[in-house]
């Protein structure tokens, strides 16, 4: 009977060693998500508040290196090449990192994304852009410190710093023009071999206009200076099924040879068992 008591009092011990008490974090982490023109731009961030102290001058000192918040680095996110203080910044992930003034702050954009506080190394070499901007004060205090994406246009924004009574504003360019532009010369030049080819395989694959499917994949292949053996396989198919065992066996004959190099045995199988059902010799 002891032994079960002393067996049942270490359980009871192992669950209470397990339990986790949950309670808010001081400074809880946020993430921030905003179009800009056609550029998605992401800020993970973490967000301390002031509790009655005075931030910038005294926790957070002029002239010195800050995190720009706290915890793990700050991070921004864009999805395209975009445009910093004149400095062309490709699509990519980079911590942010600033030096507060009085009156003016230096902003950072960093290569380095992993990590907490300040780098124990400063490698200005991983800078891809710098920003000095001025300082804004702003008359209601701002408890918590806050990111933000504002001033939004089609071809930029401001990447916003508010705490306390400060505002900094860091302008940023996105290639809006540029991808619009692009894409309106590829719809106005007509379809291109991608959209002919998935067309076509579309129409066959749901038993549509057979012959419509054949005349897009014809489009496709001229198009395609050097189709894969996937691309093959899905016109010897739809040659097929138009009723061209001939043309369907010759281009099947391709693929196989395609895929045989490739060494992707699954299309092997598919290409001989389709050339053994079309006759081919």
């Amino acid at each position: 009977m002891n032994k079960v008591v002393l067996f049942l009092l270490a359980i009871v011990a192992s669950l209470s060693l397990e339990a986790q008490i949950n309670t808010p974090a001081p400074s809880p982490a946020s993430k921030l998500m905003q179009m800009v023109g056609l550029t998605e731009v992401i800020v993970d961030y973490s967000r301390p508040s002031m509790r009655g102290r005075t931030v910038f001058g005294d926790l957070v000192p002029y002239g010195k290196l800050w995190r720009t918040g706290a915890n793990a680095y700050t991070k921004i996110t864009f999805d395209t090449d975009v445009t910093i203080a004149g400095n062309n910044v490709e699509a990519g992930t980079y911590s942010i990192f600033t030096k507060p003034g009085e009156k003016e702050w230096e902003v950072f954009f960093y290569t380095d994304i992993l990590g907490g506080g300040t780098p124990s190394e400063w490698d200005q070499s991983k800078i891809v852009a710098t920003a000095n901007v001025p300082v804004y004060p702003i008359e209601m205090p701002i408890e918590t410190f806050t990111i933000t994406i504002d001033d939004i246009t089609s071809s930029g924004a401001n990447l916003g710093i508010m705490w306390e009574q400060v505002y900094v504003g860091v302008p940023f360019e996105v290639p809006t023009d540029e991808a619009v532009m692009s894409s309106i010369d590829k719809v106005l030049s007509g379809p291109g071999a991608g959209d002919y080819y998935a067309a076509a395989v579309y129409y066959s694959s749901e038993g549509k206009d057979i012959q419509k499917a054949k005349d897009w994949m014809d489009k496709a292949m001229s198009m395609t200076e050097d189709p894969a053996y996937w691309q093959l396989r899905q016109q010897s198919l739809i040659l097929a099924k138009s009723g061209d065992k001939k043309g369907a066996i010759e281009v099947a004959k391709k693929s196989l040879a395609k895929a045989t190099e490739a060494g992707n045995e699954d299309y092997v199988k598919l290409n001989k068992d389709s050339l053994k059902e079309w006759g081919a010799k």
